[in-house]
């Protein structure tokens, strides 16, 4: 096979080199070396003067950008930035430490980012995310402290998928493989990348509800606790909806489910006028937060809505 010769020595192609050719889902074909030994990308850090934050953004930066190998360096590395690595390997998927002493810290990623196909990544989220919000208003009625507590832990989780799908795709930007190429085009990866971050939004109000309901020392009253909860499933509902939509292309349902969001504006102001009239102030400022954060939910549905008719366009 001839193959462009400034492309094949920019990727380390020789002759008799073996390469893999796979049909994409648009009709083209995807060329793609099979080089023996593929080289480490090792990042190197002098952590001296390092603050704890400045060091978390350096080494999620550098995990994103598909480094396979950190090496933290200084004369002496603080027992605060040690903690601050440990950290930051629980929140990623793949990076563990291999390596510690007193002026040295490595982090090597043991996992292969080919083995999750950001279908089942996204849809992973999606099921967490749904479980927080269900438990977080099951938690809030019950004043179930310990249910609280479990929903904003699992929020971790659902961070560290998003990373991944994350580094996936700048993975996949810089030419590297798809792992679902077959499956999925260059363009429906892209687009299932970007409803990644609404999912983890909707991740994120439920665990500010759960932390609401971790602080209620009484129970809402019964009939507006109901109207809360009914709020709560449609707006779950609609976001199922908005998934199923971007997954089966399907725009009729996006639109279908975009208006019924817009539809149900009317019943948070009604529910935030009856909040507005409970005689204790806790409560109602409490409760104020957790509609907010539902209708901010109810948005984010309607934003995967909207990512799904800009994936289908190209069918119809």
């Amino acid at each position: 096979m001839s193959l462009p010769k400034q492309w094949a020595e920019k990727v380390g192609i020789e002759t008799g080199t073996r390469v893999s050719i796979q049909a994409q889902p648009d009709g083209k074909l995807l060329i793609d070396p099979i080089l023996e030994g593929r080289t480490i990308k090792t990042k190197r850090i002098d952590v001296t003067g390092y603050e704890a934050r400045a060091l978390e953004r350096d080494i999620i930066a550098a995990y994103l950008y598909g480094y396979d190998r950190m090496e933290f360096a200084s004369k002496r590395i603080l027992a605060e930035q040690k903690q601050v690595i440990r950290k930051v390997c629980y929140k990623l998927i793949g990076p563990e430490i291999i390596e510690e002493s007193s002026n040295c810290v490595v982090i090597q990623d043991l996992l292969n980012p080919n083995e999750l196909h950001i279908k089942k990544g996204i849809h992973r989220m999606f099921l967490i995310a749904g479980s927080m919000q269900k438990d977080a208003i099951r938690a809030l009625k019950n004043v179930d402290h310990d249910l609280a507590l479990d929903v904003s832990q699992r929020d971790d989780e659902v961070d560290r998928l998003c990373l991944l799908i994350s580094k996936q795709f700048r993975s996949v930007l810089c030419g590297g493989r798809m792992p679902d190429s077959s499956e999925t085009s260059i363009e429906e990866y892209h687009d299932f990348r970007m409803a990644a971050g609404p999912i983890e939004r909707i991740a994120d109000h439920s665990q500010r509800i759960a932390n609401v309901a971790s602080k209620m020392q009484g129970p809402v009253r019964e009939d507006v606790m109901e109207v809360v909860e009914d709020l709560s499933n449609a707006y779950m509902e609609l976001v199922q909806q908005a998934v199923d939509s971007l997954y089966d292309a399907d725009t009729t349902l996006a639109n279908k489910v975009i208006d019924s969001i817009d539809g149900m504006r009317l019943r948070v102001k009604e529910l935030h006028a009856s909040i507005l009239k409970l005689e204790s102030h806790e409560i109602m400022i409490s409760l104020g937060m957790i509609v907010d954060s539902l209708s901010r939910i109810g948005d984010l549905g309607s934003n995967i809505a909207e990512i799904a008719i800009n994936s289908a366009i190209k069918n119809k």
